[in-house]
């Protein structure tokens, strides 16, 4: 892959810290470590989207270039953040892509019903992880055309 010239702030909405680990780790492996950004839960990503509580600065907060969502979370789980993030004039723009243990037909079917861009059931190796996400942002940000911010 390329360098990429644009500064990309990607959103990780995961809720296991291990996932949340070896996700940052296979970034990283891809040059994509800086301007990553971590929330727990559903309705955390919603206060991040919104620059609500402690989200309210935006340096702690910047617009994200693409949001990654497990679908299982506590509080509010990416189901329902995912319905009500896409049904937002503005936040509906954002690029966003499940990265999920489930392989669920309904999931699916119900996620691009929602208007997910892509779903992604989360490899079972890290070697596999890094090389999903080499092509994931390769797609996103040296492919893909995306709206301005």
């Amino acid at each position: 892959m390329g360098k990429l010239v644009q500064s990309i702030t990607i959103l990780i909405a995961e809720d296991d810290p291990d996932d949340q680990l070896l996700t940052r780790e296979a970034l990283e492996e891809n040059k994509l470590g800086n301007d990553l950004f971590f929330v727990s839960d559903g309705q955390e990503l919603l206060d991040y989207l919104a620059q609500r509580g402690r989200f309210a600065d935006p340096v702690i907060a910047p617009r994200p270039d693409l949001i990654l969502l497990d679908l299982n979370m506590p509080r509010l789980d990416g189901r329902e953040a995912l319905a009500r993030i896409k049904s937002d004039p503005i936040m509906r723009r954002i690029p966003i892509v499940v990265l999920t243990t489930s392989k669920a037909e309904e999931d699916i079917l119900r996620t691009y019903d929602l208007g997910v861009n892509s779903f992604i059931v989360k490899p079972v190796t890290f070697e596999s992880l890094v090389s999903v996400i080499r092509t994931l942002t390769q797609y996103w940000f040296s492919i893909v055309q995306l709206p301005p911010n």
